[in-house]
């Protein structure tokens, strides 16, 4: 085979291997993470240091599973959470608010990784456990069926075309992705004992984990399916009244008689974005 042959024939080898990953990242999930002051109090520098350092331990694994394009999303409050310095620099970081898309550059990646997440809200003893906002909404159904963030954001991956591969958080967490989508490879981080308390994994043993299932679940990818729901969607929100106590709160009880609304259409990502 003479050089140019040759040339071609590894561009070719090449591009049929390269692959994009996307990883969402949430805060309340990520290792050493249990209570508010860490996500949005006294102790939130530590809080995004530990963000950033799960990113890392999965950014590992999507190289070490042959990615060759990783995008991570900034995905906790204002998006403006992690220092890019800390960032794995193979990776591309985005941040801040991306207004009417869920996950900014999703299209084109052959799986979707939700970091860091949590349980929704009202999960017994699910750390820091709410749904989209713990200041706001007491509860959402998708289609009649319960959801907080995971199943949410299976949905637009779905739509996207884009299968969710694994999983990381708490133990009330991982079960919640399964209980949507069984063949999901998951990541427990802690086991939760009550909303600002759990029992952790160290967090370079978590680390390892979510670095090694990171890996074995891209390795698989092509073996995890999309979420199937049905469509018109229906996304059903209950909202909190002004000045209630946080979903999180140990002291929070449920409004019996929220205010309700409730939309249908073709597309869950724009339900939940107002589109």
């Amino acid at each position: 085979m003479n050089t140019l042959m040759s040339m071609g024939v590894c561009f070719l080898a090449a591009t049929a291997q390269a692959y994009k990953v996307y990883v969402f990242t949430d805060m309340e999930g990520c290792s050493g993470v249990t209570c508010s002051e860490q996500v949005f109090g006294a102790r939130a520098e530590e809080g995004k240091r530990l963000m950033v350092e799960d990113m890392n331990a999965c950014v590992a694994g999507c190289f070490a599973a042959g990615a060759t394009e990783v995008v991570v999303r900034d995905g906790h409050s204002s998006g403006t959470n992690v220092d890019p310095k800390l960032l794995d620099p193979r990776a591309k970081l985005i941040q801040g608010a991306t207004p009417g898309v869920r996950c900014k550059d999703l299209d084109g990646c052959e799986a979707l990784i939700l970091l860091g997440y949590h349980a929704m809200a009202l999960t017994t003893n699910g750390v820091l456990a709410h749904s989209f906002s713990s200041a706001t909404i007491q509860g959402m159904w998708l289609n009649g069926r319960a959801v907080g963030e995971i199943g949410v954001d299976m949905a637009i991956a779905a739509e996207h075309r884009v299968p969710v591969v694994m999983v990381s958080g708490d133990d009330k967490t991982v079960a919640e992705a399964k209980a949507w989508l069984p063949q999901v490879y998951v990541s427990g981080t802690k086991q939760g004992t009550g909303w600002q308390s759990a029992d952790l994994v160290p967090v370079e043993q978590a680390r390892k984990l979510i670095r090694q299932t990171t890996e074995a679940a891209l390795l698989h990818r092509k073996e995890i399916p999309l979420l199937k729901i049905s469509y018109p969607a229906t996304l059903r929100r209950d909202y909190l009244p002004t000045g209630s106590l946080r979903t999180h709160n140990p002291a929070f009880q449920p409004v019996p008689n929220p205010r309700r609304v409730e939309k249908t259409g073709d597309s869950v990502e724009k339900l939940l974005l107002g589109k």
